[in-house]
């Protein structure tokens, strides 16, 4: 598929999905605004536009949502904690990331591409948000918000041209799974163990779907779940 001419902004694209989604769209032909806290590895890679951006800031995110055919939403942060156990310091971080983040980017971006004549938005959310995971109270319900806003969004803003997806990862192989592994004291042969195909995915294969969703014309209000049989076993 080709995204040609439009302008596509990333959150969360300095590594894991993020990253791989920015690598597949500057392949597909897509001006790529690499957004994150620590975007310039991925942006020099590309030859792509850096943008230092902490979705938790209104005013930092307003700026950054002019002028875009596609959103895709992947900055999020996790807990690994029962809700007894979670500090509610740590509850509004995992908030203030996973679920006002993506409602940030989406209120700011939407004016824009409804201007535009239409647009396209995927946010990643999270098996998490259909099934409950032991010691991820904050996380579960952080992205379980994402979906929810995500249906809400479809349904406020089809008549615009705008269309409001998600995917629903399973457990991927990135960073960001390989330090929330340690903090629960776990392994990653533990996580394997566990998959119904004996494997983790890959950001690229996420990726693949993400692309699917920006560029599915009669596709919105979906939620795709990605997980290799997690959720059906």
């Amino acid at each position: 598929m080709s995204f040609a001419g439009k302008r596509v902004l990333v959150t969360g694209a300095g590594s894991g999905i993020g990253a791989a989604v920015a690598r597949r769209l500057a392949a597909a032909g897509a001006e790529v605004v690499v957004a994150d806290l620590e975007p310039a590895a991925v942006a020099d890679e590309l030859g792509a536009h850096a943008l230092q951006l902490d979705v938790r800031d209104e005013s930092q995110v307003a700026a950054a949502m002019a002028g875009l055919d596609v959103l895709v939403n992947g900055a999020g942060i996790g807990s690994t904690s029962s809700a007894p156990d979670t500090p509610v310091e740590v509850w509004d971080d995992v908030f203030a990331v996973n679920a006002r983040g993506t409602f940030l980017c989406c209120k700011h971006a939407i004016p824009g591409m409804a201007a535009r004549g239409g647009g396209s938005i995927v946010n990643v959310a999270s098996v998490a948000a259909l099934v409950g995971l032991r010691n991820r109270a904050a996380y579960c319900a952080s992205k379980g918000a994402v979906v929810a806003l995500t249906r809400a969004l479809a349904v406020d803003h089809v008549g615009d041209g705008i269309r409001v997806n998600a995917v629903c990862p399973g457990t991927v192989d990135t960073p960001w799974v390989h330090r929330l592994v340690g903090e629960a004291g776990e392994t990653l042969d533990d996580l394997r163990a566990r998959q119904a195909m004996g494997r983790l995915g890959t950001p690229d294969e996420i990726a693949e779907a993400i692309l699917y969703l920006a560029a599915a014309e009669f596709v919105t209000g979906s939620v795709l779940v990605i997980d290799g049989g997690l959720t059906a076993s």
